[in-house]
């Protein structure tokens, strides 16, 4: 993939180049970044303002399913732009109804409320389970969640993940969460009581590094919730949309949760999020749930399009043959350099040895490719969805010599 100067050059506006980097200092430190600014993407690469071109396996976290500036997505944006950005979540507009109907259909649950993060979205499916637990166990408000998972960075949603380190960040934690081994039904059954309201898991952890569950485990964790009155909430903010080789990471086992969380993918790079409940959790009423920009109409019409795409059986094939093209370049690269790896589609990880991801991560960045590193020892892949054959040679070869390096 080729571009002129001319496409590669930014507008900053008042400042240089230079001027913007010093001015990171502006920015609340809560991440490091490498000295330099993203200016353009096209499919599978990103540019910077210096004209170096990086191939892209973090795809903003799994979020750019169609890789970056996605056409379809552009025109969307534009087409829905000109009529009405947004109208008030007190009103309904045609795109966010259009959309409803849809993932509705596609999940086989009953109702859906839109939110712009996937952190937004875990809230909304907490708030489902604790209400429903009051209505319908008298009161029950404990959710079983387990180690390691990642829900997101509210207070409630650091609580209910497993991330290690997390409970001693914003004393006092909240209450109400029940940890277990991911993976592990016979835990779970273990820590049901009269107290528990719901189950909440990943069906594959990401940011845990990738971390897949023994074959039958939501199954396990379906009959565990049928039996004993519970509610089985499955975040897919990560594995949704097709990340694994079906819509849903919750197919491939042939269950459905009560409740489902996306986003991510869901909006392709805009920011959507989604609970979906079915008849028998969907306990709001008007005035238990809200959000300015829920909903709104720019980004549930990006939405419908990327769903429109990414549900197709064709379009999933090729997510699994790409998937299969990944693992068997990455069974290679664990033969030479005595790595481990784990996942499924495209959402990958590299066991590696020891503790030097970070490093690997620099080297590969200086030779243009970016992954990312959830742990010492990890690294994780997350390609768009249409990575190419090609793409992914590329990134094994570079990979291989930064692991030789």
């Amino acid at each position: 993939m080729t571009c002129t100067a001319r496409d590669l050059e930014p507008n900053f506006g008042d400042f240089e180049s230079g001027a913007l980097l010093m001015a990171d200092a502006r920015l609340m430190r809560v991440a490091e970044r490498p000295q330099c600014i993203m200016v353009r993407g096209a499919g599978s690469y990103l540019w910077d303002h210096a004209g170096a071109r990086y191939l892209d396996f973090v795809q903003g976290w799994a979020v750019n399913a169609l890789g970056h500036a996605a056409p379809e997505i552009s025109a969307a944006l534009h087409e829905q732009a000109q009529t009405l950005i947004t109208a008030s979540p007190a009103f309904h507009n045609a795109p966010q109804l259009a959309l409803a109907h849809e993932l509705v259909s596609a999940t086989g649950l009953a109702s859906v409320y839109f939110g712009s993060s996937g952190a937004e979205a875990n809230e909304g499916a907490l708030k489902l389970a604790r209400k429903w637990g009051r209505l319908e166990r008298a009161g029950a408000s404990e959710i079983i969640t387990t180690d390691g998972a990642f829900h997101g960075r509210t207070l409630a949603l650091m609580a209910a993940s497993g991330k290690p380190g997390w409970d001693e960040l914003f004393p006092p934690k909240m209450p109400g969460f029940v940890k277990v081994p991911f993976g592990d039904a016979d835990a779970v059954a273990a820590h049901i009581g009269r107290k528990t309201a719901a189950v909440m898991v990943e069906p594959i952890q990401g940011e845990a590094g990738v971390v897949v569950p023994p074959d039958g485990y939501l199954l396990a964790l379906r009959a565990l919730c049928d039996e004993h009155n519970l509610l089985l909430i499955c975040d897919e903010i990560q594995t949704g949309m097709g990340r694994t080789g079906t819509l849903f990471a919750f197919e491939r086992e042939g269950v459905r949760p009560d409740i489902l969380t996306l986003g991510k993918g869901l909006g392709g790079g805009v920011p959507i999020s989604a609970v979906l409940a079915n008849t028998r959790a969907s306990c709001f009423v008007p005035g238990d749930q809200g959000g300015t920009f829920g909903g709104n109409p720019l980004m549930t019409a990006v939405a419908r399009r990327v769903l429109s795409i990414v549900s197709n059986g064709e379009f999933l094939a090729y997510v699994r043959a790409s998937g299969r093209r990944l693992e068997q370049r990455l069974a290679e690269l664990c033969s030479k350099h005595g790595l481990g790896r784990r996942g499924r589609g495209l959402l990958w990880a590299l066991v590696l040895p020891s503790d030097t991801a970070e490093r690997v991560l620099r080297t590969c960045f200086t030779r243009g490719l970016l992954l990312n590193a959830p742990r010492p020892n990890l690294l994780r892949l997350m390609p768009s969805l249409r990575v190419s054959a090609e793409e992914i040679d590329e990134m094994a070869s570079v990979l291989d010599r930064a692991l030789d390096a």
